[in-house]
């Protein structure tokens, strides 16, 4: 018995499916059913992955019973498929872009029987997994449901996400699915995805018994290579950010030195705080008020600029102000937002991370109040109302790294499912 097959096309950019008719009843699958079919598609894990990690999503298709229906009956599905794919997208006004050789993929007419996972959706797609058939002709009676597991790995060379100002980096998991004489329709699972340099030249052990074990789990819940993956990226994270050193900084203007700004550490990961302290006990320049920022640079790659010599574009993420006249001592904290992408490069855009400080220093010496050691009185002290100031910022360069994805997953905007009715 055959309803439809399928025939790949070159390169499995395309699905195309051949009607058959049913040979062991004689009834043409077009006539079958005429109610709704629901669709949910749930990522097991969470939805923030590392490039190189396995994604399993269960993807459920239920026949339902509702008080409305009058006439319940079996439905069919011709086709189900699914797939992984990256969207790029950028703004033109700030970024160009070669004319791509892969847009007839994405003008597909909606009612042809080709399985486009970015139909629809602006940009590109610069990356995409080959698609997996999950099931053909498949017949639900009223009430019955049936779940199929889909597992892909997540592709090494992709880009992280990153939804910046200049250019977008999307995934998505794409579930096609078709009834017989209908169009396409597609549920989306978008997921985020977080690139650690340096593990893709990892090499697993080809023998599972050297694999370290728990003795606290079950023979069946041993550590699969999947786990070990995101073991040791967090390792590898932890190791590159717990290192602690002192860095020490000297700030001055052309009038003199206003104070020192110490920091303990040059790289981060999402979600940390960054600790800062300044000392202007020994300045001889008064500092009014400072402000501390932490921002992300958006850099376009030269070749693909729409201006030449174009500026980055900035994004601020945290922000510390304070007014410090005659302060001996004070300190700042910066969350470095979950939601935030680390630094990364691609071939059109680098995203680089920054503290970004501002100083308001006074021209001449600002005297402390007096207060005598046997005052007795209240004193109140009322600055001065003008005073002239000298503005100046400096940048310092650090570096944010992803974190553990199943803590990301926890604080995660996006849901780990989503469904349709068709």
């Amino acid at each position: 018995r055959g309803d439809w097959f399928p025939a790949v096309g070159p390169g499995c950019k395309q699905q195309r499916w051949i009607k058959l008719r049913d040979v062991e009843s004689g009834v043409d699958v077009t006539t079958q059913g005429s109610g709704m079919i629901e669709v949910v598609a749930k990522l097991l894990r969470g939805p923030v992955f590392l490039t190189g990690e396995e994604l399993e999503c269960v993807i459920a298709f239920t026949n339902p019973v509702t008080a409305r229906s009058t006439s319940a009956g079996s439905e069919m599905l011709a086709w189900a498929s699914a797939q992984i794919h990256c969207q790029f997208h950028t703004s033109e006004s700030r970024v160009s872009l070669p004319p791509s050789e892969d847009t007839k993929y994405d003008v597909q007419a909606e009612n042809e029987t080709v399985f486009v996972p970015n139909r629809g959706e602006r940009g590109k797609c610069i990356l995409a997994t080959p698609p997996k058939i999950l099931f053909c002709d498949l017949r639900l009676e009223p009430g019955e449901s049936k779940s199929y597991s889909y597992c892909e790995t997540v592709p090494l060379d992709g880009p992280p996400s990153f939804r910046g100002l200049s250019v977008k980096y999307a995934y998505k998991l794409t579930v096609g699915c078709q009834r017989v004489n209908s169009p396409i329709k597609l549920l989306r699972v978008p997921f985020r995805v977080f690139v650690v340099y340096g593990l893709e030249n990892y090499q697993f052990p080809p023998d599972d018994a050297v694999a370290p074990t728990n003795p606290f789990l079950d023979e069946d819940e041993s550590i699969t290579k999947d786990t070990r993956l995101v073991d040791l990226a967090t390792e590898m994270l932890m190791s590159s950010t717990s290192r602690r050193s002192l860095h020490l900084y000297n700030i001055s203007n052309v009038r003199g030195k206003v104070g020192k700004f110490c920091i303990f550490k040059a790289i981060y990961k999402i979600g940390e705080d960054i600790l800062g302290t300044f000392d202007f006990s020994e300045g001889n320049i008064p500092c009014l008020q400072f402000s501390v920022s932490l921002q992300t640079e958006e850099h376009i790659q030269e070749d693909y600029q729409r201006k030449p010599g174009q500026p980055v574009s900035l994004s601020t993420h945290a922000r510390h102000q304070e007014s410090c006249l005659h302060t001996a001592k004070t300190h700042f904290s910066l969350p470095v937002p979950l939601s935030a992408t680390p630094s990364f490069m691609t071939t059109v855009v680098s995203l680089k991370w920054r503290l970004h400080f501002e100083f308001v220093t006074a021209r001449e010496p600002v005297e402390p109040p007096t207060v005598l050691e046997n005052q007795s009185e209240i004193i109140t002290w009322t600055g001065a109302g003008k005073i002239d100031v000298d503005t100046f910022s400096w940048d310092l360069p650090i570096k944010v790294l992803p974190t553990n994805p199943v803590l990301a997953s926890y604080v995660s905007q996006l849901t780990s499912f989503n469904s349709i009715t068709i």
